[in-house]
């Protein structure tokens, strides 16, 4: 733009200098003017991920972004609030945040998060991907940039687990930033106290930076406290503009206390009660992740990570009593450890207008022994020593994958595009026992299992406009699966026939939709679709001692997924917006075979007919933030068996049906001055006594009303 604003004076300058009629043509100097234009098919939505994303092709999927700058602060790991702009997420509470419990379209139990692959910057946060697929870390939000959730042909991008993927993305170090350092400071409820602080910068073709946090509370309940805190450090090395190095350090410590479970009946009484005084649990996680970004040419591009890690999970847990109960004269301490190694590469080649190939392969190993050991002493150390050895397993897997994925644009304006994808799978999980539970008959367990899933997908989209707005339809078909756990070969908890493994369990996906912006300010985001999940696996009982792990049961989960939202103020100079914005999801999921008696018909655990979420979100960029968030869950049951448990004498000691239940969020930020920043909030602010999670042992309560205030100092 600049030299063809040139140009006029350059013409003037050679008129002045030549004599008419008697020189040569005069030859201008050479002007290269390059205009970039987004292409139609990269629609500047804010919800939704680019169609392709480094190395990844997101067209014709389903997604759902949250950008962290345009919410306010979410604090005391409040996942209610945060993925309340997520359709179809399901956030099934504790009052630990060690533990965090996600489910999506009644594909499984949430019970930490065991059907969802959870990610940080395409990392597994799992304590063990394949063989311990269990969520006890969760990133500081504070050092978050945005949340990526991906729906149908998750598994084809990034691996086992039926779906979704949630990818939380780092704020992490960037190239040429300025010095800057900040902190934030909270309390709140019940002793709360959390703390941020970042120092961040750059030098050259080297940037930096390293944040600090720790989140600690005393809890609702007795012996519910909490205190976690960790260590974020990246290093970005730009050396030249086609590449670049990152190397990322998460040191993460945390332990909790656990106050315990409750019946129905202590619930609906106290649901402040505690019934394990002397609970405890700890969780570390320390990973370091080097990647690399390299650019061939103008069409070839490679993306590599390479993660090595040691994890540790550790419970203290002795029988709940509450006086006038005698209380248990024996815990036990159980042990995990989970010491793992991967490494992720990528090929991305781009060739025609807007196609994309992509290809890779992912190799991970990880050795986790556990071991467990019974002590007289109820409040025994974390490292304590000569107990009475309950327990000792050695456990491995290993996971090894191919994959490639293609973007085809054809048709005129290239409008139609067609996205085949394929993916080949390989794990084996070894569990080796030399000391057995006391309390089971079976024999000691060396078992092995090895197995190879490919997985293919296909998409098919196409983008249209309304009155110069974009729109896109899009069509996915694509199959998942789920990994063997460690427990499914080698239970601690039942005796498992040995050479008794589970067959895979797969998740075949439909799903056909509609999104786009058809006018200003107005996204919306509708689809259908249809999952056939094969082979669950469901605990078979040949005898009162005696079961097996057995593929038995199919479910069929099918129904509605929209979104809708509009700026009232869209287009407002100083950059305000005023958006309000509602999700819903339809589901109808059933059991349609299955090997126990009077299953077929049930619906599965965690699979409410209606999920809704609505909220207002007023903001102004570098001025405030304020949100007012709602979640609407119908009742839904919390085992597959669609069953009361019973009590003694008749009693029901934990009812079928959790019961529906609503809570909304309050949460603003304001920009005192350019350097000073107010935060404040109020969860569940109409105080609704409500529970959202039920596991075998009881209920675990909901958190009432809490508050947090705090400010942010940047310098």
């Amino acid at each position: 733009m600049l030299a063809l604003a040139a140009l006029p004076l350059l013409l003037a300058n050679a008129q002045n200098k030549l004599p008419a009629n008697d020189q040569p043509p005069l030859t201008l100097p050479k002007i290269e003017v390059e205009h970039s234009v987004e292409p139609f098919w990269k629609p500047k939505l804010q919800y939704l991920m680019p169609e392709v994303d480094g190395a990844l092709i997101t067209a014709t999927t389903k997604t759902t972004i949250t950008r962290m700058d345009q919410i306010p602060t979410v604090a005391q790991d409040n996942l209610t609030q945060l993925f309340v702009r997520t359709p179809g997420i399901i956030v099934s509470q504790e009052q630990d945040p060690l533990r965090v419990n996600l489910t999506y379209r009644g594909l499984g139990n949430p019970q930490e998060s065991e059907y969802v692959l959870v990610l940080q910057d395409g990392i597994p946060t799992e304590l063990d991907w394949i063989g311990f697929p269990t969520l006890y870390y969760q990133p500081p939000l504070q050092g978050i940039r945005e949340i990526q959730v991906i729906r149908g042909g998750n598994s084809l991008l990034y691996g086992p687990e039926p779906a979704p993927v949630i990818n939380f993305v780092s704020k992490g170090a960037v190239a040429g930033q300025p010095f800057g350092a900040s902190t934030e400071q909270m309390i709140g409820s019940h002793g709360g106290w959390q703390t941020y602080n970042v120092v961040k910068g750059s030098r050259g073709d080297v940037a930096w930076r390293v944040a600090g946090w720790l989140n600690r509370s005393d809890g609702p309940r007795a012996n519910s406290g909490y205190e976690v805190k960790g260590l974020d450090a990246d290093l970005l090395w730009t050396p030249s503009a086609t590449s670049r190095w990152g190397l990322a350090l998460h040191l993460y410590d945390a332990a909790s206390n656990d106050a315990g479970r409750l019946t129905y009946a202590q619930w609906a009484a106290n649901p402040d009660l505690t019934t394990t005084p002397a609970n405890r649990e700890w969780a570390d996680r320390n990973v370091a992740v080097l990647t690399h970004e390299q650019r061939f040419g103008d069409h070839w591009r490679f993306y590599g990570k390479a993660w090595v890690g040691d994890s540790e999970l550790t419970q203290r847990v002795a029988n709940p009593a509450v006086p006038p109960q005698p209380q248990p004269t024996v815990t036990n301490i159980q042990d995990a450890r989970f010491r793992y190694v991967g490494t992720d590469l990528r090929l991305r080649h781009d060739f025609g207008p807007g196609d994309t190939l992509t290809f890779g392969t992912v190799l991970y190993h990880s050795d986790a022994p556990l071991r467990g050991a019974n002590y007289t002493n109820l409040l025994a150390p974390r490292d304590a020593t000569g107990g009475v050895p309950t327990l000792v397993q050695g456990r491995h897997s290993d996971y090894a994958s191919v994959f490639a994925g293609s973007l085809f644009r054809f048709g005129p304006g290239h409008r139609w595009h067609i996205v085949p994808s394929l993916r080949l799978d390989h794990e084996k999980v070894s569990v080796y026992e030399t000391v057995r539970p006391p309390n089971l008959s079976r024999p000691l367990l060396n078992t092995t299992v090895s197995r190879t899933v490919p997985l293919f997908g296909l998409g098919i989209g196409n983008d249209f406009f309304d009155h110069g707005h974009l729109n896109e339809t899009y069509f996915n078909v694509s199959t998942g699966w789920r990994p063997v756990r460690y427990f499914d070969i080698g239970s601690p908890h039942a005796n498992i026939i040995p050479g008794t493994a589970p067959a895979v369990q797969k998740v075949l996906s439909y799903e056909l939709g509609v999104h786009g912006t058809p006018v200003d300010g107005l996204f919306y985001d509708a689809s259908v679709f249809w999952m056939d999940f094969h082979n669950r696996i469901e605990t078979i009982n040949l005898s009162p001692i005696v079961s097996i792990e057995q593929n038995s049961g199919d479910t069929h989960n099918e129904g509605f997924e929209g979104e809708l939202a509009y700026d009232f103020l869209h287009g407002a100079a100083g950059g305000e917006h005023l958006e309000a914005f509602v999700n819903l999801q339809l589901l109808h999921a059933r059991f349609v075979a299955s090997a126990i008696p009077n299953q077929v018909g049930k619906p599965p655990a965690y699979s409410p007919r209606h999920l809704a979420k609505a909220g207002v979100t007023w903001r102004r960029d570098g001025h405030y933030r304020v949100a007012f968030t709602g979640v609407f869950s119908s009742s839904q049951y919390w085992q597959d068996s669609a069953q009361d448990q019973p009590g003694v004498g008749g009693t029901v000691l934990l009812p079928a049906l959790i019961p529906a239940y609503s809570v909304w969020d309050f949460a603003a930020d304001w920009n005192l001055t350019p350097r000073v920043e107010l935060l404040g909030g109020v969860s569940n602010v109409f105080n609704r006594v409500y529970y959202s999670r039920v596991w075998t042992y009881g209920i675990e309560p909901a958190l009432g009303r809490t508050w947090y205030a705090g400010f942010k100092l940047s310098l």
